[in-house]
């Protein structure tokens, strides 16, 4: 059916999103008064509704579920008008956890005839893998190696030309001296090696003072990084006397590249001459490194051999209409063509699990979710907090209110294809198809162990604007809502904003967005987080990170 377009670009000024659903999200700010068309009936709102907030379809009384998504996002702990806004202070957490009535053992999948025999440019790897990107990794077993990380990293830079902050420093001699008191600069070097993306350089606060558990999982972590498809090889140092020892890295490395084909070197600044020494070694296995690396050149590989990470921060009330829907099925697209997408955050998959497990291949698959889902419940709940407290603030003021509200929208990025694999932190990625990650709901923890367990690009949705990176794996940034895209155009990649007006549909959309994938992942688009060199690591030290 035509809907006429509103003077202000929307085409309905709010939105039901599941037909169960007793409550509409504002697509605009709505004054109290005004007149919403639900179901053949005419709905007056009793107050002011800011936009992405929900309000009530019917009166609602203290204890009533609210639904939205078609699944319970909280309880009424007061009385709510019909046409009342949703606040924190009329709703609290909630969820019906309701067991799943057997297993969706059909799955409709998009149609991809367009994508069929598309292939992506990417770094054919000895073990079989396909990367997207080409990097040498400088990589610290301690946080005491972080400043000898940073000289390494200054001086390669130096040495290549090739330093992504050149303009920042121009911008601050002028700001200090003057702009005639600029020197003037050699332009940039030629690259020396073009087949190569660069060189990327991890820092960390771990690798001692916490437990076995803590350095096992932060070597199996970098192990991850240094046998990714996108890294042609490493350079590892070492103080020596930490709990994370080469040995135990060694070992990590190992399990991943049981044949050796990567090149690792390990260096440890303890047995070193000085430090003179360790850093003149490391220049050496560096540049020798890069050198290695630019003999190999990209070439076509099929869209089976892409693993997309799936990850949202900074979200906001649209979130879970637009750019997680949009991610989703983008995700469908990939798994239809053999490829693969991994779902990360389980404090935000907390109210949508009877989904998740109805939707998992088979009984093993479904039952290592609900293991792992449990046990992080019960640890947050020994240290007197719940996912329930995992939305942030600025997640509560643009209608985000709880947590099952966050999680039902949050998932909306894992498509609807099968369930085939359940990975606890570290695992890496084995089985081709959608896989759910056990991660906290922090964006860069999450975002780190997603390329840690083998995804070689990453769609991140934000609805408020959120600038993360990856040091070796590309990061597409997704908008919500226009307004963010325009204010925002250097962090953003892509606008999901046409959809909550209503001038595209999600499926036109996720056409383009897996064609930019396909450009990322080929080198032809060169995403907002690498142009700005946001390359962020962080670690999750297993304790509650909601």
């Amino acid at each position: 059916m035509n809907r006429t377009i509103a003077s202000d670009g929307f085409q309905q000024a709010s939105l039901r999103v599941h037909g169960a659903d007793n409550v509409r999200v504002a697509l605009k700010d709505l004054p109290a008064g005004t007149e919403i068309e639900d179901g053949g009936r005419t709905l007056r709102l009793a107050e002011a509704v800011r936009h992405k907030h929900k309000f009530a379809l019917e009166a609602l009384a203290a204890g009533d579920t609210v639904i939205m998504y078609g699944v319970t996002v909280g309880c009424a702990v007061k009385p709510i008008p019909a046409g009342g806004a949703i606040t924190t202070e009329n709703l609290e957490h909630s969820t019906d956890n309701t067991a799943p009535q057997g297993r969706h053992d059909s799955w409709q999948a998009p149609d991809v005839s367009a994508f069929q025999g598309v292939t992506f440019d990417g770094y054919h790897r000895p073990d079989g893998r396909v990367g997207t990107a080409n990097v040498w990794l400088v990589v610290p077993l301690v946080f005491c190696e972080n400043r000898n990380i940073e000289v390494l990293r200054q001086s390669v830079a130096d040495a290549l030309g090739e330093d992504p902050y050149r303009e920042y420093k121009r911008m601050a001699r002028e700001l200090l001296h003057g702009e005639n008191a600029v020197r003037s600069e050699s332009p940039a070097a030629e690259r020396l090696f073009p087949n190569v993306d660069g060189v990327r350089f991890l820092v960390h606060t771990l690798g001692c003072g916490g437990t076995d558990d803590d350095a096992l999982a932060l070597c199996r972590l970098l192990a991850g990084y240094i046998c990714h498809p996108n890294v042609a090889g490493a350079t590892v140092l070492s103080l020596g006397c930490q709990k994370a020892q080469i040995e135990m890295l060694r070992s990590a490395v190992a399990e991943r590249d049981p044949q050796g084909l990567r090149p690792v070197h390990y260096l440890e600044q303890q047995a070193s001459k000085s430090e003179e020494a360790l850093i003149r070694e490391a220049l050496t296995t560096i540049f020798d490194g890069l050198a290695e690396a630019n003999r190999v050149a990209r070439r076509p590989a099929p869209l089976s051999e892409l693993t997309l990470g799936l990850e949202c921060g900074g979200s906001d009330g649209f979130s879970g209409l637009s750019a997680n829907p949009l991610v989703g099925a983008v995700t469908d697209r990939l798994v239809a063509l053999g490829g693969s997408g991994i779902l990360s955050e389980f404090p935000e998959l907390c109210g949508v699990e009877h989904e998740l497990v109805a939707r998992c291949r088979n009984e093993a698959v479904a039952e290592r979710f609900t293991q792992l889902m449990e046990a992080y419940q019960r640890h947050a709940a020994s240290v007197g907090v719940s996912f329930s407290m995992n939305p942030s603030p600025g997640n509560i003021r643009d209608g985000l209110i709880t947590d099952a509200m966050k999680s039902a929208g949050a998932a909306k990025k894992g498509g609807d294809s099968p369930v085939v694999d359940v990975l606890d932190y570290t695992e890496p990625h084995a089985r081709k198809g959608l896989t759910l990650l056990c991660t906290p709901g922090n964006d860069v923890e999450s975002t780190t162990a997603l390329v840690g367990s083998g995804a070689n690009l990453v769609l991140f949705t934000t609805g408020l604007g959120t600038p993360t990176g990856n040091p070796i794996a590309p990061v597409l940034k997704i908008s919500s809502n226009s307004e963010l895209a325009r204010r925002m155009p250097d962090v953003i990649d892509f606008d999901a904003g046409p959809i909550i007006r209503g001038e595209a549909e999600i499926a036109e959309l996720a056409d383009q967005l897996l064609q930019q994938c396909i450009d990322a992942a080929s080198g032809r688009y060169q995403s907002r987080a690498v142009r700005l060199a946001q390359y962020d690591f962080i670690p999750w030290k297993r304790g509650v990170s909601l």
